[in-house]
């Protein structure tokens, strides 16, 4: 039988998910007997531009050099960065040339969706966001991607499998497939089979616009269902209209029947826009495709130094560097041996000494960083 077609992690650890002129790198060096101690600088712009990112991925990152003979600094998982490097590899070239390809995957990617997330849960800071787009990526990404969701701050994820790696329990609870098995004019069983067999830490959440109106379904879910605690509208695109009149003449409706208590989740093409419109009408918003689908950030691994002497390419600066958070919230970026910012707070800390990781990657900690540095660089979608 066919394996699905993933590289296993086996073969990314070994420096073998690399681009191939790296291979040939390794033969000609080897073949001149070069190995260069050099420093290595990973940056997605050279210098601070004011457009922030939600730095991720640091956790998988760091494995690669579980093992080598390199000293490895990074700004921790969290942090909030807006140009210079981000990580910084010292050790002979040998040891990491075959790991930039799957490193730099590592952090482009899960930057990218981890900003996004943050800018959902900046657009609605007091409702319930939940994470809803594994969906839309390849199965084997699937706890990066929740795992940068619950670092940006969201309240859930959807994965199952992504949840057991992360030590999460995944939420949800009804898909259209639940309620169109039982039929047209069956919603009511549909959702009583669901109120019946599931367990009583799972929320009563009822998915109220299969068949028929929105506001009706939600009436007749919430007349069903004794504890109901909120109904989900997913209506598709094409039939929504006026997504932010139906979530208002709904609200209406239901507390005028006594069902104030009712909440009511958004789902569906949820983007940042969308999110403040409906921030106040309802209690939380699953967010799928805004997130999965964010572009890579596009990070860049250079040699700054060679044996202890600044090279660097055409249109990057030279030298090892250090980057520092000023009290005006931007960033600071000096070569290594100036004297700091007397208002810098540096930012760089040790990732991997001789090959061993050092830090740890807690995501509840990762999450207060964020937190702490969205509100202190005022960062929104």
């Amino acid at each position: 039988m066919r394996e699905f077609d993933i590289v296993p992690p086996e073969a990314i650890a070994a420096g073998d998910a690399t681009d191939a002129y790296f291979d040939r790198t390794v033969e000609a060096l080897e073949h001149a007997g070069k190995n260069p101690d050099v420093v290595a600088e990973v940056t997605a712009s050279q210098f601070s531009s004011g457009e922030w990112h939600l730095f991720a991925g640091l956790s998988d990152a760091a494995q690669l050099f579980s093992g080598r003979a390199v000293d490895v600094d990074a700004i921790p998982e969290g942090r909030l960065f807006d140009g210079g490097p981000v990580m910084r590899i010292e050790g002979p070239y040998l040891e990491f040339c075959r790991l930039e390809t799957a490193l730099l995957g590592f952090l482009s990617h899960a930057t990218g969706m981890a900003t996004a997330a943050l800018e959902a849960r900046r657009a609605a800071p007091d409702s319930q966001v939940i994470s809803f787009g594994s969906r839309h990526v390849h199965p084997s990404l699937a706890a990066m991607l929740e795992r940068v969701a619950l670092v940006a701050g969201l309240d859930g994820i959807s994965n199952v499998a992504a949840g057991e790696v992360l030590g999460r329990e995944a939420g949800g609870t009804m898909p259209h497939a639940l309620v169109i098995c039982f039929g047209r004019g069956e919603q009511e069983t549909a959702w009583q089979a669901f109120d019946e067999a599931v367990g009583p830490d799972v929320p009563r959440i009822a998915l109220c616009d299969t068949y028929d109106d929105e506001v009706e379904e939600s009436i007749r879910a919430a007349e069903a269902i004794d504890s109901l605690d909120s109904v989900r509208i997913d209506t598709t695109g094409s039939r929504r209209g006026d997504f932010e009149h139906i979530l208002r003449e709904l609200r209406w409706k239901l507390d005028r029947r006594g069902y104030e208590d009712v909440g009511i989740f958004a789902s569906g093409g949820i983007d940042p826009e969308t999110m403040v419109e409906l921030r106040d009408l309802v209690e939380g918003f699953g967010v799928g495709g805004y997130i999965s689908n964010a572009d890579p950030l596009d990070f860049a691994l250079d040699i700054v130094e060679v044996n202890g002497e600044p090279a660097a390419k055409r249109g990057k600066l030279d030298g090892k560097k250090e980057v520092y958070r000023t009290a005006d919230g931007r960033h600071s970026i000096l070569p290594a041996d100036v004297q700091p910012p007397s208002d810098g707070e540096a930012l760089f800390e040790p990732l991997v000494r001789d090959g061993q990781v050092v830090q740890s990657f807690d995501i509840e900690e990762a999450a207060q960083v964020a937190a702490m540095d969205a509100d202190y660089v005022d960062f929104s979608y």
